[in-house]
């Protein structure tokens, strides 16, 4: 079985690689600039490093090229990979809220309008999104954001209903605050705040992340498609 993990460099990515690894996929790690990274991991999980910029749909369209014509397949989709941006609604700028956009909701829909007919083709397939808790409720200084992550909650939900009788499932994951590199530019008061607002009293962490992703890809996800499965230690309820 073939594992496409795009933002495989990073935490959340390099967790899930890991996890599907030893579930058994060959896994393939798409990176942007994280060369070195995405290289050592594949180099450890016997899979293979792919690269791309994801707010190019010519760069999508050359890496789902290289990755069929090596495997032949794609047999597992995870949408992984996204940017942040932080600041006041009205002081971010036209430009980097259109480069956010074209990473976070135009990478997942191209990198999924390219690699589904593979999995229409073979009457089987499993997509997984990664989106936000803030995609569910939302936060201040973080606006676009919150709407990209939310785009992907939509995505998901139509998408399901669009594919399934092909026999592919479709499905979304939603970290809630988790330790990793992106939110790392939070100020350690920010964290803590964050961690005391969170039922569970602490920050998540890429492995726990990983898990969900592993369950909605495997046989005992079988019967799940549609769906929001929120690893956030209870923050939204």
């Amino acid at each position: 079985m073939i594992a496409l993990i795009t933002g495989a460099s990073g935490g959340i990515g390099s967790a899930a690689a890991r996890r599907l690894a030893n579930d058994g996929y060959t896994v393939v790690l798409h990176y942007n600039t994280q060369q070195d990274r995405a290289e050592a991991l594949a180099a450890e999980l016997r899979g293979h490093a792919v690269s791309a910029d994801l707010s190019s749909i010519e760069e999508i369209d050359r890496m789902v090229g290289d990755v069929t014509r090596k495997f032949g397949k794609i047999d597992l989709l995870v949408n992984n990979a996204g940017a942040s941006l932080t600041g006041l609604f009205q002081d971010i700028t036209d430009e980097d809220a259109d480069r956010l956009f074209r990473i976070n909701v135009g990478g997942t829909l191209h990198t999924t309008k390219r690699v589904l007919p593979l999995m229409l083709r073979a009457q089987h397939g499993c997509i997984i999104h990664v989106s936000s808790v803030w995609g569910e409720v939302g936060a201040a200084c973080e606006v676009h954001y919150s709407a990209s992550k939310a785009a992907i909650i939509g995505f998901t939900k139509a998408l399901a209903k669009e594919v399934g009788p092909s026999g592919i499932r479709v499905n979304c994951v939603s970290p809630g605050v988790i330790d990793t590199k992106m939110n790392q530019a939070h100020s350690e008061e920010t964290m803590r705040t964050l961690a005391e607002e969170t039922p569970l009293s602490r920050i998540g962490h890429a492995e726990e992340v990983a898990a969900a992703i592993g369950f909605l890809a495997s046989e005992q996800a079988r019967f799940i498609t549609g769906q929001v499965l929120p690893v956030n230690g209870g923050f939204n309820i």
